[in-house]
């Protein structure tokens, strides 16, 4: 005979039983039985990910990158859209599979998600109108310098430029904007993405100068849900290999190098552990 003792216990049972379950999840194996990999993106950030006018479809080294990845699981790629500031809770929130949106491995962020390798290094600069009269970063103390909401550019800035006046953008293309626009004096993103936006301005370019100094060192790497060991194997394993046939150069020469809007003459890095 079961007493109220006897189904209270098994209900403690189940219940432990089902959180076990829950912590022991394969991510790699549900992935895989969908068939489908959802990557959180920006879709704004040229030349990693941005819708092209031509096509109206997501393109850029991220998405490319990702496209492996997926193809390497075997399942089709999909892509989410989202904010700089939303990524790390989109990803925590178990609304996407992995970040492929230009993140910053650094160690705050170690304690929220995992990193696949590091697959681009870059740096944050500063562009201004060439008309300021600002032709280094302590001159923007006490100005108003505009860049992404969410992003380590505004943390590089200000620990750069003591008293500088940080305003944020949505993303990275209404900052750019706002500059433009005389809504701040300077502009900040990371350097590869910062060049493009020059590379976009055409004629318009004389009026803009990108200031000569770094302000910190970026390694962009994938984004992973902490603890998810197998994902992240195949992952890394992915991005060995596109380093190894030369392919990762080709992505980077394709997106990033001469003749493009970035127009990086060589790629001074390559696919590793390294972290900044």
């Amino acid at each position: 005979m079961f007493t109220r003792r006897h189904l209270i216990l098994g209900a403690l049972a189940l219940s432990t039983s089902l959180a076990a379950g829950a912590a022991q999840a394969d991510q790699l194996a549900d992935i895989k039985k969908k068939g489908t990999m959802v990557f959180g993106v920006l879709g704004t950030d040229e030349p990693n990910s941005f819708i092209d006018p031509k096509s109206r479809q997501l393109v850029g080294y991220e998405i490319d990158i990702a496209t492996a990845v997926a193809r390497k699981i075997g399942v089709k790629p999909v892509f989410k859209q989202m904010s700089v500031s939303s990524r790390i809770p989109e990803l925590q929130g178990g609304h996407v599979d992995a970040l492929a949106a230009t993140l910053t491995h650094n160690r705050e962020r170690e304690s929220q998600v995992d990193f696949a390798l590091t697959h681009f290094v870059t740096g944050s600069k500063v562009m201004v109108r060439a008309g300021s009269g600002i032709t280094a970063l302590p001159q923007l103390a006490g100005k108003k310098v505009v860049t992404v909401r969410g992003g380590t550019q505004e943390t590089n800035i200000r620990a750069a430029v003591p008293g500088v006046e940080v305003v944020t953008f949505e993303n990275t293309q209404q900052a750019f904007q706002a500059m433009r626009q005389g809504k701040g004096v300077a502009y900040v993103n990371d350097e590869s993405s910062l060049l493009a936006d020059y590379g976009k301005l055409g004629p318009a370019a004389k009026g803009f100068t990108i200031l000569p100094t770094s302000i910190g060192k970026e390694s962009i790497a994938l984004g992973l849900r902490k603890g998810e060991k197998g994902l992240k194997a195949v992952v890394d394993q992915t991005l060995r290999e596109l380093e190894a046939s030369g392919a990762a150069a080709q992505l980077f020469n394709k997106w990033y190098g001469p003749g493009t809007r970035a127009n990086i003459a060589k790629r001074d890095f390559t696919i590793s552990t390294d972290k900044i």
